[in-house]
Formats: C-alpha cells, sequence, structure tokens
C-alpha cells in the first residue's frame, strides 16, 4: 500500500511538471513574439518537445525532486530544484543551437526561468498554506501559551516542530536567550523578548503554562541557574533534549521530558582517562554479576566501548537481564557476551562460571541493596551480599583474575542498617582478601544513583502525576546523588588505578535536601506545594538515617589522577578470622534469630550500630 501511493505520487508530480513546462514555453513564446507570433514556431516546438521533456524531468529526476518530502522541505531542496532546471536550460540551449529551425534564444532562456517558478512555487505551495494557518494559530490561536528559552538552534528546531504538530496545541510567546544581540530579533517569526530576567515577569504578564528549556549544551551550573528561576514561576517546565539523544538531529515533541534530578543537580560531564580503562578491558573476558541491575547493566552499556573480547552477564533475576541482552544485541551485534542465570550464593554454579569463562576482571554489582526490606530480612541480605560476595572474591582468587571491583555504598560508613552493615562486611572481605592474592581487589563507594530501582525520583514523579500527596520520611533527611552513567564511567575508571586494597570514594558532589527536591519538582510540574500538591512527613523508616557518610572516621583520604575520585586508607583484616566469622554468622542467619543476628553483624562490623532497629527486630520475632 505504501508504495502505490509512492508511485501515485510520482506519477502526479510527473504530469504536472509536464504541464508546467508547456506553460512556461507558452507564456515564453508570448512574451517575446506576442502579435507576431507566426504558426511556424508550433512546429517547431513540437519538434523539440521530446528534447525539452526529456532534459528538463530527466535533471529533476537526478536531482531527487519526485523523492523530496515537500511539507518539510528547506533551502536544500530549492537550490536542487534551481540547480536541475538551470542545467536543462543550457543543455537545450547548447543543442538548439546547432539545429537548422531552432525555437528563439530568448524564448529558451525565459522558458527556464518560468519553469524554475512554476515547478518550485508548486511544490512548496503546501508548505506555504500549511504555514499560513500554522502562524494564525501561533498569533492568534487558543493553544496552550508556551515560552522557551533558547534561541539557538535548538530552539528554531522546537519552533519548527511545534508548526508541524497536527493537534497546533501551542501558542508560543516568545523566546527568552541571554545573548545580548539577539535581543528583540526574530527567529522563525518569533520574537526574543530578552534575557532571563524576563521569564518571571513574561509568564505572569501572558499567563505561559509551560516553559520549553532548549540549550541542551548549556554548561550543568548555567542549566542549574535557569531552572531555579523556572521553578519560581507557576509554569511547567519540559527539557528538550541534546541532540546526541535524537535520532538524525530532529527533535520530536514525544522525546521532551519533565524536568528531574539530573537537571537540578548541575553535575559536569565525566572525563575519562581511556587510555587507562582501555588496557584493562580491551580484549579481556569481563563478568559483571549482578549484570541486568541498574549499575551492572550501565557499566555493560559503558565497557561495551572498549571492545573487551567477551561480557558474561550473571543475574538470577531473568526479566531485567533478558532485555538487556536484547538491548546489546540490537545495538552491539558485533559483541561477544553470555548471559548465565545463576544465583551469587551458589558457590558450585560461580566456580563452573569461573572455570569455563576464566574473566579477567569481574565486577561485583550482585546485593539486595534495598535498606527497609533488609531490614525485616537481614537473613536474606547475610546470605546473598556476604557469602555471595565470599563466594565470587574467592573464584577470582581462585582462577587467578586481574581486577576484582566490589560496588559498595555510603551506606557502608558507620551504618545503621543491616543493608549497610553486609556491604562494610564485603569491604572487609575483599581488603583481606587481597593481601593474599595475585589479583587487585578494590571496593567503589557512592551513594545514590538517579533511577535506579527504589529511587525516590520515580516516586515522587508519580506522586505528583496523581495529584499528591508527596511521601519523605523526615523533612531534614538528606542524600548524595549521581547519575547512572557518570557512576558507572568513574568505577570504571577506578578499576583503572586499582592497585588492590583500595576503596574508591567518588565525589558525590553537594548534598541534596529530599524536602527540597520534592518542593522544586513540583513548582517545576507547574503546581504549588502544599496547595496544590501536599507534602507529607512519614516517619523515618527501620535503618533510615537522616544523611549519609562516605568515609570512616579512621580513614584517611588520598586523592588520585582523577578529580572525582579519592582513595580512603587501606585497613588490614586477617582472612581466617573473617571466614570464620562468615561461617559463624551464616548459622545464627539459619536459625532465623533477628536480634542474634544484628547482634553478630555488630560484632563483626563494630562501626555497625543496630541499637535503634533493634526493637523492630524483636517485634518480628515474637510475630
Amino acid at each position: 500500500m505504501g508504495n502505490d501511493k509512492k508511485r501515485l505520487r510520482i506519477f502526479l508530480l510527473l504530469m504536472m511538471d509536464i504541464i508546467l513546462i508547456n506553460i512556461a514555453y507558452m507564456v515564453s513564446f508570448y512574451i517575446r513574439l506576442g502579435s507576431i507570433y507566426n504558426e511556424v514556431y508550433n512546429d517547431i516546438y513540437v519538434t523539440y518537445l521530446p528534447l525539452i521533456l526529456i532534459s528538463y524531468i530527466g535533471m529533476l529526476a537526478i536531482f531527487k525532486m519526485y523523492r523530496s518530502i515537500w511539507r518539510i522541505a528547506g533551502i536544500d531542496e530549492v537550490i536542487q530544484g534551481v540547480s536541475a532546471c538551470i542545467i536543462a536550460g543550457v543543455i537545450n540551449f547548447v543543442i538548439l543551437e546547432f539545429m537548422p529551425f531552432r525555437i528563439p534564444r530568448v524564448v529558451t532562456v525565459l522558458s527556464c526561468f518560468f519553469i524554475i517558478a512554476f515547478v518550485l512555487g508548486v511544490r512548496l505551495s503546501y508548505r506555504f498554506i500549511r504555514r499560513i494557518s500554522v502562524y494564525g494559530n501561533v498569533y492568534w490561536g487558543n493553544g496552550e501559551k508556551v515560552l522557551i528559552y533558547g534561541a539557538g538552534a535548538c530552539g528554531s528546531l522546537l519552533i519548527e516542530e511545534i508548526r508541524k504538530a497536527k493537534d497546533n496545541k501551542y501558542k508560543i510567546i516568545g523566546l527568552i536567550d541571554d545573548n545580548p544581540n539577539k535581543e528583540k530579533k526574530y527567529i522563525k517569526g518569533i520574537k526574543v523578548i530578552g534575557d532571563r530576567s524576563k521569564i518571571a515577569e513574561t509568564v505572569k504578564d501572558n499567563k505561559v503554562k509551560t516553559i520549553f528549556f532548549a540549550m541542551p549544551s548549556l554548561d550543568a551550573k548555567e542549566k542549574s541557574e535557569i531552572l531555579d528561576i523556572c521553578k519560581e514561576t507557576k509554569a511547567k517546565v519540559k527539557i528538550v533534549p541534546s541532540f546526541y539523544e535524537t535520532i538524525d538531529d530532529q527533535i520530536d515533541l514525544k522525546q521532551v521530558r519533565d524536568v528531574d534530578l539530573r537537571d537540578l543537580l548541575g553535575r559536569e560531564e565525566i572525563v575519562l582517562d581511556k587510555e587507562g580503562i582501555s588496557e584493562y578491558l580491551n580484549n579481556k573476558v569481563i563478568l559483571i554479576t549482578g549484570g541486568g541491575g541498574t549499575i551492572g547493566s550501565e557499566l555493560c552499556r559503558q565497557i561495551v566501548l572498549f571492545k573487551p573480547k567477551k561480557i558474561v552477564l550473571l543475574d538470577i533475576y531473568e526479566n531485567n537481564v533478558y532485555d538487556l541482552q536484547n538491548e546489546l544485541s540490537r545495538n552491539h551485534p558485533e559483541l561477544d557476551k553470555e548471559v548465565i542465570i545463576a544465583s551469587v550464593r551458589d558457590r558450585n554454579k560461580i566456580d563452573q562460571v569461573f572455570n569455563e569463562y576464566r574473566p579477567d576482571v569481574v565486577f561485583h554489582a550482585a546485593a539486595h541493596k534495598h535498606v527497609p526490606l533488609m531490614e525485616y530480612n537481614p537473613t536474606e541480605a547475610i546470605k546473598n551480599n556476604v557469602r555471595g560476595t565470599l563466594n565470587v572474591a574467592e573464584c577470582a582468587d581462585k582462577y587467578n583474575c586481574d581486577k576484582f571491583v566490589l560496588i559498595s555504598t555510603d551506606k557502608a560508613v558507620n551504618p545503621t542498617n543491616v543493608m549497610g552493615a553486609t556491604k562494610r562486611f564485603c569491604e572487609m572481605i575483599v581488603q583481606a582478601l587481597n593481601e593474599r592474592s595475585k589479583t587487585d581487589f578494590v571496593a567503589v563507594r557512592f551513594g545514590n544513583v538517579l533511577g535506579s530501582n527504589g529511587s525516590v525520583i520515580p516516586l515522587f514523579k508519580k506522586q505528583i502525576s496523581e495529584g499528591g500527596p508527596v511521601t519523605l520520611t523526615h523533612p531534614d533527611i538528606i542524600r548524595y546523588f549521581m547519575l547512572i552513567p557518570e557512576a558507572a564511567q568513574l568505577v570504571l575508571q577506578a578499576g583503572a588505578y586499582a592497585k588492590g586494597g583500595e576503596i574508591f570514594i567518588l565525589d558525590m558532589g553537594k548534598p541534596v535536601k529530599i524536602y527540597d527536591l520534592a518542593v522544586n519538582l513540583i513548582k517545576l510540574s507547574g503546581f504549588e506545594p502544599g496547595k496544590d500538591i501536599e507534602i507529607k512527613v512519614t516517619g523515618l523508616r527501620p535503618g533510615e538515617k537522616l544523611y549519609e557518610e562516605l568515609l570512616m572516621d579512621e580513614e584517611g583520604l588520598t586523592e588520585t589522577k582523577h578529580k572525582k575520585i579519592f582513595i580512603g586508607k587501606p585497613s588490614s583484616f586477617d582472612l581466617d578470622t573473617i571466614k570464620a566469622e562468615i561461617d559463624e554468622i551464616m548459622k545464627v542467619a539459619e536459625g532465623g534469630n533477628k536480634v542474634m543476628l544484628r547482634q553478630k553483624l555488630h560484632e563483626i562490623v563494630p562501626t555497625y550500630n543496630p541499637q535503634q532497629d533493634l526493637e523492630v527486630a524483636a517485634t518480628d520475632n515474637k510475630e
């Protein structure tokens, strides 16, 4: 059906061009000869008509004038059309000069200009008529009033996209741009009102409902400052994606997204030592446990860029890793990969995987990470996080891996919850193993990642879309946040610096007050906190701290070559003692007594303070 429509369209254009070429010559004959026109010219014209049609139609076809999409045609199509007609006109003029009976030269030249005007005029008329109707909507329509920040290439493309939209639901009030040379100028017929200082006034005076942020090249700090201005208005804020996020540098209104914390954080793009990373990843077998998870999957996407020999993805949850497998097959068909469904608790299976694939580098991201869930299921946290880490780490040692990188957390610092305590235990395991092994064992510690499973951002946005309330556990709670790609890239960079035994600590930037985050997201969604959307405080959950730390008290801090990566002072642990303690706590875990389990965990990890949630554990045991 689609091909039939294309053929019909080409046929109609062809017939129209034949008619227009004939009309152009008739008009040219009349202008040149007028009342002295002799019918002998009819015979001459009919004789040379096949040559005229072949030259013009042929050149139009060569310049793809029958395959262009004229509803979005621009200067390129006009240049191609003019070029085709001029070349055809020159061909006609030269050939006719050698003929005994020829069409007058003036007619040949005039007809070329008329053909250009007629052929391109008819083709552009559809866009012209449609643009007239769009301009009517832009200036006098009843669509939602919008303001665009950014009068550059992105803003210009956004205007075009709004005008092309069939529903015409937006009425553009104007453009805002901080370039003083653009003030009072017009872009695509839309006036540049002024700089960022005009945002609040323009929104208020014109009752603007939505602000489109269309300057993706702006640095993170300035972007954050402008969003701070926007959030004080009552308008919703939408972010236009940068060109590298789109296909063929085209903007689609469906791709325009809501503002989220990554826009508010003001974090700059990471600069990596790609040579150092490539040195330990290129042409190597890489094993990623928890490969389907947030960090595991992003590590995989980043590692692929360094052309590993093979990637082995290991995960117990098949759905996420299946989606990742399909994504990699689409985007990197050349990648040699294996997907293993297995639990890190299963020592025999893990040994088989290492024996078969002999990985050079291991990224251990598999873990139970949800704090409240692990408070109520501490035995599973011990089995999966502690025993699972020991299983994978000992196999890495047994099969002489080059590097083993443990994904840790800021919650391992002075932990008040089981999850954090188990991750600190895991750090102790890898530091103990490092002292006996040829493998470089290291840990990388960072805070919350945006968009991860259980992240607060999707929850807040869902609650706002449902009309509230937005729930948070405490008005003063503070967290560090990092973008998922940023965290994965820094983990790879830390691996390049690994000498063995280090705990790498990533610079998480400034801590974010969750209450302020909720307020900002509500404002940027076009609502007023407390009036349109209620903020409800529910109380701290079991094991939850008001703030997270990245460094333990006894650790020093050493800089690395990368300004966002630091090294905590290595601690010394005896492996035999650690393994004996794991055996003891596993026996307690098998017994199911949560109070005893917490007490035992505190003995092993002295910085763990379980007192605040022992009442919860005691209640669970009674039940």
